[in-house]
């Protein structure tokens, strides 16, 4: 049942981000180009998504436990560390320079847009090197 599930939540992402235009590298772009052809659209995509989740967690963490799962896997780290923000500089500057973050990029493949050929290939050689990074910084320590 629950690969069924999981199925479905990501065609239904999947849909939405299609639906929001995230998967359009040009309409992330100019969302992201203040001082040129900028698009605000994607700030109401994002607002949305941000709503739907503070309204989400205060329905659904009350149960005690989500329905197909005995427990609830939340972060447990709240302190803002250095991987923390090398990371999210790293994200921001592929988002800038290609258009695409993950979950769009795999999306806007199905759809055939030509940047996920090279896009994809090197954000999953990325995630490679990113793992043996933190492996070879937690067998130091």
């Amino acid at each position: 049942m629950r690969p069924l599930f999981g199925f479905l939540a990501g065609l239904l992402f999947g849909v939405g981000l299609i639906v929001a235009g995230m998967s359009d590298p040009a309409k992330v772009l100019n969302f992201l180009d203040l001082a040129g052809t900028w698009d605000p659209s994607l700030a109401f995509v994002m607002g949305g998504a941000a709503l739907t989740t503070f309204i989400g967690y205060r329905i659904v963490l009350p149960r005690g436990h989500p329905y197909l799962l005995s427990e609830f896997q939340l972060p447990t780290r709240s302190e803002i560390d250095r991987n923390l923000v090398v990371g999210a500089a790293i994200f921001g500057i592929g988002w800038g320079i290609g258009g695409f973050c993950p979950g769009p990029a795999w999306t806007a493949l199905f759809l055939g847009a030509p940047g996920t050929l090279v896009f994809l290939p090197m954000m999953l050689a990325g995630m490679v090197i990113a793992t043996l990074v933190a492996n070879r910084q937690n067998a130091r320590h």
